[in-house]
C-alpha cells in the first residue's frame, strides 16, 4: 500500500467518526426537546361530558333546535325532536336520531348541530344526499325556520 492510500483511508475514517458523532448529537438534541415538558404541570383535558357540554352551550346562548317530523318511515309523523347538541342522523346503532326503517338513509347520513346563529345541517357523504326545501346541500348549511330537511324519505321541518 502506498502512503497516499493510507492517508486517504485515515481521512475517510476520521470523516465517518465525525459524521457518527454529529448524528449522535442530533439524536440527543431531538430526545431532549421531545422530553422537555414531560413531568411539568398536568394539562387540563379538553374532552367534556355530555352534561358539561350542554351546560356550556346553554351559557353561551346556544338554543336547541326543534324539528317536527313531517314524513318518515321510522318516526311518528307529528313528533318533535329537540336537538341540543351535535347529532348524527342515520341507520347505524350509535347515531343520535336512528332511521333504521328508511332504506334511503346511509349509516351516518347527516349531522344536525345547534350553534349560536341557529341549527345547521351537514351531509356526511351520504349516498342519496341531504336536501333542504328540495335542494341538495354540499357541506354545512344553516336552516331557517320553516325549512324542511329531507334525509332519505324522512322529512323534518325546523320549528325553532
Amino acid at each position: 500500500m502506498s502512503v497516499e492510500a493510507i492517508a486517504t483511508d485515515e481521512t475517510l475514517l476520521i470523516l465517518k467518526i465525525g459524521f457518527l458523532v454529529l448524528l449522535y448529537l442530533f439524536i440527543v438534541l431531538i430526545a431532549r426537546t421531545a422530553t422537555k415538558d414531560i413531568g411539568g404541570a398536568p394539562q387540563e383535558s379538553i374532552v367534556l361530558g355530555a352534561g358539561e357540554a350542554a351546560r356550556l352551550r346553554a351559557e353561551a346562548g346556544v338554543k336547541p333546535g326543534r324539528l317536527l317530523v313531517v314524513a318518515s318511515a321510522g318516526l311518528r309523523v307529528g313528533e318533535t325532536l329537540d336537538v341540543s347538541g351535535p347529532t348524527v342522523v342515520g341507520r347505524e346503532g350509535s347515531v343520535g336520531i336512528r332511521l333504521e326503517d328508511d332504506d334511503y338513509v346511509s349509516a351516518r347520513h347527516a349531522r344536525l348541530e345547534p350553534r349560536l346563529d341557529g341549527l345547521w345541517v351537514e351531509d356526511l357523504g351520504s349516498t342519496n344526499g341531504t336536501f333542504v326545501d328540495g335542494a341538495r346541500i354540499d357541506g354545512a348549511r344553516r336552516l331557517q325556520r320553516g325549512e324542511v330537511v329531507r334525509i332519505g324519505s324522512t322529512e323534518l321541518r325546523l320549528e325553532s
